[in-house]
């Protein structure tokens, strides 16, 4: 069989999302070998898998850090009793407040947040004084993304007006380079040096007034092999942990295996070269244009319209395939295709054995 091919399919309704939990413990695998072991030095971020599960799998190989973008993610999180968790999101109206929350209702766990200006800050501040608690904070950097943060020439200014506030407390700098994709790893590293020499800088000349060492959190899966040359800062790769087409073909020096699959079925056979499979924007993730999908076991299949409810596919002859026959899809963006499932089926040695809730595709959990 191949890798992907699962025994009792017959028993699992499409579409699914399917994950392969040996792919899944050796990308963990890798990714600790990538940082020569010294699992302090990650932070992986769980946006990609929203599953408790695969975040235990995390921690029972050691990994104690980590990294979210919601309040149901860090609740995910401290669910499973992780000891360190900070949310790459500035929280700002309610979930200033929800942020406060769960500081109170999972104290096990150290909480941190991302601010990018004063007024944020002073918020956040004034949460904390009510519920009498502190807050640690990591300075969100814009080095080139342009999406949040400050530019680090601009970012002293703002930690030396959040250090008159109370109740917060400034513990280390966060710097995504999610703009850099360059598939050249040459290339990639220079953008990565180029702009992360500033936030060296930033933390040197903090560090010089505070007389305390920050904590530097950089980078995501593309820039990940980089930064993790440097023994002074945090990775934060996420999409490592399922991988995906899209990160497999722009990044090959990247060691990372599929492990996750969504699987689909032939519901109609249009003519002698088109047929139609069950897996619609509602099932894979839409944001990009076709192709969407990749299918392992039909690789000659070209996607050329998706609905709500069915992709239509052009083949070479449509007389190979049957209504019914299962297709094992890799999707080319998975983080948001994970969050469109309300469970994932879990493939062991060809075997569909259970699921897990993707918990934290919802925007509330109890918090």
């Amino acid at each position: 069989m191949h890798w992907y091919e699962i025994e009792n399919i017959s028993t699992i309704a499409s579409p699914a999302l399917v994950i392969y939990t040996e792919r899944v413990h050796e990308n963990i695998r890798q990714v600790i070998d990538m940082v020569n072991g010294d699992i302090a030095r990650l932070r992986p971020h769980v946006k990609t898998n929203k599953i408790a599960e695969v975040c235990q799998l995390m921690m029972n190989a050691g990994i104690y850090k980590f990294k979210c973008a919601t309040i149901a993610e860090a609740e995910m999180l401290a669910m499973i009793a992780a000891p360190d968790v900070l949310l790459a999101y500035q929280p700002v109206g309610p979930n200033a407040r929800r942020f406060i929350q769960l500081m109170l209702r999972y104290p096990a766990t150290q909480f941190s947040c991302i601010v990018d200006n004063i007024r944020a800050a002073e918020q956040l501040s004034f949460h904390c004084i009510a519920a009498d608690v502190t807050a640690d904070i990591f300075i969100d950097l814009n080095t080139g993304m342009n999406r949040t943060g400050v530019l680090p020439s601009k970012a002293l200014v703002l930690f030396e007006a959040i250090q008159l506030l109370p109740a917060i407390k400034v513990i280390g700098l966060h710097a995504y380079d999610g703009h850099i994709r360059e598939q050249d790893l040459s290339l990639r590293q220079q953008q990565v040096e180029q702009g992360f020499n500033n936030v060296i800088i930033l933390a040197e000349t903090i560090e010089a007034i505070t007389h305390t060492r920050l904590n530097i959190v950089a980078g995501g899966s593309p820039t990940f092999p980089l930064h993790a040359r440097n023994k002074d800062v945090e990775c934060s790769p996420g999409t490592f942990v399922f991988w995906d087409w899209g990160y497999r073909h722009s990044f090959p020096d990247e060691p990372f295996e599929y492990a996750a699959l969504v699987i689909a079925r032939v519901i109609s056979v249009i003519d002698e070269n088109t047929i139609t499979i069950d897996l619609g924007h509602k099932s894979v993730a839409a944001e990009n244009p076709l192709p969407r999908v990749h299918f392992l076991n039909a690789t000659e299949a070209v996607p050329v319209a998706q609905s709500e409810e069915h992709l239509v596919m052009k083949v070479a002859d449509s007389a190979l395939f049957n209504i019914g026959d299962v297709m094992y899809g890799v999707p080319l963006h998975i983080c948001p295709t994970v969050a469109l499932y309300e469970k994932a089926m879990v493939a062991e040695s060809h075997r569909i054995t259970t699921e897990w809730k993707v918990v934290a595709r919802d925007r509330m959990i109890t918090v």
